[in-house]
């Protein structure tokens, strides 16, 4: 009889563990979960920063391009010109701008810190950005 008492104490002492295992797995899926969340938040942010970025230094190239062209000044330095002061204006926002057959192309490039991912050595994550704005004189379609 002694024998059964003692089985029965052991069968509850080892599924209290396994319940403590669950308990456990399943809070670290739920951290990681959270995590991904967060830091995937984050890469969405940077990816919008950088498109939004890029988006406002071509609209700033092609306006500064067309009221060059139309005063016979140098339309593609007057673009590069202002899209790059557009992009200095964005806090850690890097990029390049290129004038090519009247098509002003700025691509943009920033990052934003990481919450949960820092516990495994990814400090950060980068969003790209690509616009283009075509140089039209005011006054004159294209």
């Amino acid at each position: 009889m002694t024998s059964w008492l003692v089985r029965q104490v052991q069968r509850r002492g080892e599924r209290g563990q396994s319940v403590s295992v669950f308990v456990v797995l399943i809070t670290a899926a739920m951290i990681l979960t959270a995590g991904l969340v967060v830091d995937g938040g984050q890469k969405i942010s940077a990816s919008s920063r950088a498109e939004s970025s890029a988006a406002g230094a071509a609209r700033a190239a092609g306006n500064a391009a067309a009221t060059q062209e139309l005063a016979g000044n140098n339309s593609a330095g007057a673009a590069v010109t202002a899209a790059k002061a557009f992009m200095a204006g964005e806090s850690d926002m890097s990029g390049s701008v290129s004038v090519s057959g009247g098509v002003v192309t700025v691509r943009t490039e920033t990052t934003e810190p990481t919450v949960f991912l820092s516990v495994i050595g990814i400090t950060q994550v980068s969003g790209d950005g690509f616009a283009q704005a075509s140089i039209v004189p005011t006054g004159q379609v294209r």
